[in-house]
């Protein structure tokens, strides 16, 4: 006899469409019961995972317009879905669990649910069992998180040779909407009784996410000018600013502790599988000027540094710093830190490449996790012309190896049709 799913173990398997999925444990369970209504869950779980109308979302559910205009804006206004505007015309989206409405729950504080219950679910979820952060940031070689180096410790002369992109200053600068939250992760470990000194409400959101998030409460608006002096403040707790690792419209910038946020912690205990894209710096350590006090040490938040033996004869005790440059980010705290000034940041002999926009590199995780069927083919039905377009574009940027892998998840005479004709009119 086959069992029917429940709502919640629907709106798990519509989770796990995503690049980033969702491992469905019992805890997640327990978690989306917290955050959705079975009746939620269950129209939720219909939603696609292209953007879409009210009346799009009136025809799946099968009700009208004033309905699903009710529930979409009760589900915005919890931010468990993201009401964007484009063009004039308002859209709605279902995020991620991460970074997307898990996150989001814990970004303020409220009282409509249960936070410390379900700030302890999220701790036994992610720190306990693990699975869901090894699924999120171990698999594939295309992360979700990038780092940003600390501007203030590159010289002048250094300063040139960062991209754009790669400042965070810029992207605070050029975003569309900057707002200011609590720290998901920091505020989820309060409630666990485990939380640092650093501040919570530090975390930045940009463009139509940051709108969105500051129309429904769960951000505060900033101008650019106040948007900077937050970076300054993270800069002056030695946090890590942790982004969407993308190019162009990053949607977010966490300030990050190697103690409590969830990307740190995973580039400590996932090291060798690069969980997080490093900075194109790395530090350069002068030995004659180590003075061997240990708090480069003590201020990574990913522990590439150690304390080791200077083998000087005259000093048998005498220390100096080791790094592990596989596992290194390069975020700077070190340099910053260094009351000797003996570490420099330097390029990195090979350049770290950087997805484009968000759907750039929600296809190379895709190709990378066996998902790619789920971006184009949504519910089975297809994307629009305008979304399919945007994907298939995507796919023909990428080299000709991950082409490949794409062709062969798809199955598609088509796919392989618009490769092939492709790649043959770049070599004529």
């Amino acid at each position: 006899m086959i069992k029917n799913k429940s709502a919640y173990e629907n709106l798990a398997d519509r989770l796990n469409r995503f690049p980033q999925g969702a491992p469905p444990t019992a805890l997640l369970f327990e978690i989306l019961k917290v955050l959705f209504t079975e009746k939620e869950a269950s129209l939720v779980a219909q939603l696609p995972i292209k953007p879409f109308t009210v009346e799009k979302a009136a025809s799946i559910w099968k009700t009208d317009i004033a309905t699903a205009q009710k529930n979409l804006d009760g589900l915005a206004a919890r931010a468990l879905i993201v009401d964007l505007e484009r063009n004039g015309t308002s859209e709605y989206t279902l995020p991620p669990p991460m970074a997307g409405f898990f996150e989001f729950s814990m970004m303020r504080i409220r009282n409509d649910i249960d936070q410390k219950t379900l700030a302890e679910l999220f701790y036994q979820y992610m720190n306990i069992e693990k699975d869901f952060i090894r699924e999120l940031f171990s698999r594939g070689e295309t992360t979700m998180v990038k780092v940003f180096v600390n501007e203030t410790v590159l010289p002048e002369d250094r300063k040139i040779e960062i991209l754009d992109h790669e400042r965070a200053s810029e992207t605070i600068k050029t975003a569309s909407h900057r707002g200011i939250s609590l720290c998901y992760c920091r505020h989820k470990m309060q409630h666990n009784g485990r939380a640092c000194r650093a501040p919570l409400d530090i975390c930045m959101t940009f463009g139509r996410t940051a709108a969105s998030l500051i129309k429904n409460g769960f951000a505060r608006e900033v101008d650019v000018s106040e948007g900077l002096d937050q970076l300054a403040r993270a800069y002056d707790c030695n946090l890590v600013q942790c982004a969407e690792n993308v190019r162009n419209d990053a949607a977010f910038i966490c300030n990050c502790c190697g103690c409590c946020c969830e990307a740190l912690i995973a580039a400590r205990t996932f090291a060798f599988l690069r969980p997080v894209s490093t900075t194109n710096f790395i530090p350069d350590i002068a030995r004659s000027k180590c003075s061997g006090c240990g708090k480069c040490v003590d201020a990574c938040p990913i522990e590439a540094l150690a304390l080791v033996s200077a083998n000087d004869p005259a000093r048998p005790k005498a220390k100096t710093v080791m790094l592990n440059g596989d596992i290194c980010l390069g975020c700077g705290v070190c340099a910053k830190v260094c009351p000797s000034r003996a570490i420099s940041m330097l390029q990195r002999e090979q350049r770290v490449i950087t997805p484009a926009t968000t759907v750039h590199r929600s296809v190379l995780m895709a190709i990378e996790r066996g998902k790619l069927q789920n971006l184009i083919f949504d519910n089975r039905a297809l994307f629009s012309h305008r979304a399919l377009a945007a994907m298939l574009g995507a796919i023909l940027r990428l080299p000709p190896l991950k082409q490949v892998m794409a062709s062969r998840q798809m199955k598609s005479v088509y796919l392989d049709r618009l490769l092939e004709r492709y790649n043959a009119g770049n070599r004529s």
